[in-house]
């Protein structure tokens, strides 16, 4: 799976009533890992959000209820740094990845 998903933007800044980020925030590429990936269907996505929370928010509003179980179980490195602070602030050119929990040692 090498497939990448590329969500319409919202227009004029402003977000939408599906959670989606505004157009006005930045860019971030978001690579799935195992689980994450199988349940999404893709691999990689590339998502608006000018934090962790609205870039999760606007993978999550094109993942069905299952990968959106398994993402939000999930940990998540920022640019390869673990973050847990959803606040924390994106900018265009950070990594998102999304590593699911894993069985075993």
């Amino acid at each position: 799976m090498d497939e990448t998903t590329q969500r319409p933007t919202t227009g004029a800044g402003t977000a939408s009533t599906t959670g989606e980020a505004p157009a006005s925030a930045p860019t971030i590429t978001v690579r799935l890992f195992a689980g994450a990936a199988a349940e999404y269907g893709a691999e990689s996505a590339s998502v608006r959000g000018a934090t962790l929370q609205e870039a999760l928010e606007d993978l999550l509003s094109a993942a069905s209820p299952q990968a959106a179980r398994v993402i939000g179980r999930s940990s998540f490195l920022v640019s390869g740094v673990a973050c847990t602070d959803r606040d924390r602030a994106l900018s265009d050119g950070d990594r998102l990845d999304v590593l699911p929990p894993f069985a075993g040692g």
